[in-house]
Formats: C-alpha cells, sequence, structure tokens
C-alpha cells in the first residue's frame, strides 16, 4: 500500500513538472514527423544599437503538411530589460509540439537545443542589459562597431564546441534536457508574447514556398536577415490602389478607369449643349414667320406692275428686272 501511495506521488510530481514545462506549448499545432535540424548560418550584423537576435526556426504548416524556415533576424524588444526565450520542439506523448518563445526579464527554458549566435542551448550569451542600454559580447555577435559601441568580450562562455544542430527536445533521437531551477524561475516570470512584427515575420516566411523542407531539403536559400520581414507583398498589392484611386477622385468623373471613362463622358456634354440650342429652333419660328409672309408676296409683286407706266419704267412693261438673270 505504502509503495502505490508513493509510486502515486511520484507520478504526479512528475506530472506537475512536466505542466509546468508545458505552459508554453501553442495550442493546436502538434506533428507526427520530426523537425529538420538547425541550418548552420552566418549572423548578419546588428543594424541598430538595442535589437536583440531572435534565431530561425522550422514552423509547421498544416495546410501544406510541411515544416518552413522561419530566418533569424534582429528585432526591438518590446521593453528594456526584456530578452527573448526562443520556442523549441518538444516530444510530449507521441506528438512533436511547439513551445511559442516569448519576451521577459530573464531567458527561459527552450528544450536545449543549440540555436547559436549566443543561444547554445541554455541562457544567452551574446548580449545582456546594462545601465538601461543592451551590451553586445562581440565574441558571440555580430555588431558594427564603427556604428554601436556598447560593446563588451567575454570569450570564456564560448566553450560549446558541440555540432548537434537537433531541433527537438526529446523523443527519439532529440536532445535529452530538463529545465534548471533558475530556467524554471524565469518561465514563472511576467512575459509578453510574441510583437505583431513577429508574427508577420513567420507569415511572410510561411508564404515563401522556398522556406518549406520538401524543396530546400534541410537548407533554406535564406536562413537569417538584418531586420524582420513584414507583410512582404503588401507593398506590391498597395501600389496599384492609389493609381487605381486617381481616376476615381477626379472631378466629374464617376469612372474609375479614365481611359473608358473619357471617350464617354466628354462626348456627352458637347452633344448636350447643342440640345438647348435645337430644343429653342429659333429658326423654326423664323421659318414659320415666312410662310405667312407669302401672302403679301404677291402684294409686293403687284405693287411694281401699276408703277410700269412710271418715269424710268420699262417702256416694255412685263416686269423685265425681276427676271434679269
Amino acid at each position: 500500500m505504502k509503495k502505490t501511495i508513493l509510486s502515486l506521488t511520484l507520478l504526479l510530481a512528475v506530472g506537475l513538472m512536466a505542466t509546468q514545462v508545458n505552459a508554453q506549448v501553442s495550442v493546436g499545432i502538434s506533428v507526427r514527423i520530426a523537425p529538420p535540424a538547425i541550418p548552420v548560418y552566418v549572423q548578419p550584423p546588428c543594424p541598430v544599437e538595442g535589437y536583440i537576435w531572435i534565431p530561425g526556426y522550422w514552423a509547421w504548416d498544416d495546410d501544406a503538411g510541411d515544416y518552413y524556415w522561419v530566418p533569424g533576424y534582429w528585432s526591438a524588444p518590446p521593453e528594456v530589460g526584456f530578452y527573448w526565450t526562443p520556442g523549441y520542439w518538444g516530444w510530449i506523448g507521441g506528438v512533436y509540439r511547439w513551445h511559442v518563445g516569448y519576451w521577459g526579464p530573464h531567458v527561459g527554458y527552450y528544450g536545449g537545443i543549440n540555436y547559436g549566435c549566443g543561444y547554445g542551448g541554455s541562457g544567452y550569451y551574446g548580449g545582456e542589459w546594462y545601465g538601461g542600454r543592451f551590451r553586445y559580447n562581440t565574441a558571440v555577435t555580430r555588431v558594427n562597431t564603427t556604428v554601436i559601441h556598447n560593446t563588451y568580450v567575454n570569450r570564456t562562455v564560448v566553450n560549446n564546441v558541440t555540432v548537434n544542430r537537433v531541433s527537438y527536445n526529446g523523443g527519439p533521437g532529440g536532445v535529452s534536457y530538463r529545465p534548471s531551477s533558475r530556467e524554471q524561475a524565469a518561465m514563472n516570470e511576467r512575459h509578453i508574447e510574441r510583437t505583431p512584427v513577429q508574427q508577420q515575420h513567420q507569415q511572410v516566411a510561411m508564404r515563401d514556398r522556398g522556406s518549406f523542407a520538401s524543396l530546400n531539403h534541410g537548407r533554406p536559400a535564406t536562413p537569417a536577415v538584418s531586420r524582420p520581414v513584414v507583410s512582404r507583398p503588401s507593398p506590391v498589392m498597395s501600389r496599384p490602389s492609389p493609381v487605381m484611386s486617381r481616376p476615381a477622385a477626379a472631378p466629374g468623373r464617376p469612372m474609375v478607369n479614365r481611359p473608358n471613362a473619357a471617350p464617354v463622358n466628354r462626348p456627352q456634354p458637347q452633344m448636350n449643349r447643342p440640345q438647348p440650342r435645337q430644343m429653342q429652333q429659333r429658326p423654326m419660328p423664323q421659318q414659320a414667320r415666312p410662310m405667312p409672309q407669302q401672302r403679301p408676296i404677291p402684294q409686293q409683286q403687284q405693287r411694281p406692275q401699276p408703277q410700269h407706266g412710271r418715269p424710268g419704267g420699262d417702256p416694255r412693261g412685263g416686269g423685265g428686272d425681276h427676271h434679269r438673270g
């Protein structure tokens, strides 16, 4: 009986620890295929002082049924003094589940995955916050020292010569590493989720077919970038919008396409302008007036007839002057 109670106590303790470790697991993302190895790449120099390196990782697209690589990049932290804890894949219940990364005052547990560039599996030794500014360890991190002067050199932390690039914890062939007490404490601190820029960066990578493992065979063409790529198709899609809206905003042209609207709209005012003149038809009443004036025409023709006998008339008579030519 005592053995049974002891066994149940141990199981509850292990379950509680697993719950704490998996507190950051991403809901709904579980894969039965192990992710590819972490590719080896050269870190681009830090573009702006204060940026922190976000290592690249393999993400899963359920629609494509394939892993795709999200390039590493430099990103601004949401708060001064915050570090980035990378996400990682962990073997849980016969499937691989993704544990999302987060921002916090200390680097937490990320499965012991060696992402490189200062993330050797535990903690981060590529830089540190000091006096409200981030200092870069140039022994690990690439920076442009002509622009960024807040640096230091600490080669004692560069002692990890392991070439293991396994990208998941636990399971067959996975990294066997449990969280330390320091990492457990960091997991219980206040966290900030990925920023919208970080989320958009992953979405852009998902739209790049060359980032999928089935095509690049675990060797993406763009393993890292200097800055996060945010909505790459958006500028291309937004450029035609002002062009399309200019004809619509032009005065007197309700049509959007100016070439189609111009031949139709321009003649219409020209056709309408003559219409009022035709509607007035001033010549029409003038043509109608001579019709009743034709009655005096015989009178006008008869008036000269009795005048043929006057001086200056034609002695031959007959009104010959009226029929010349």
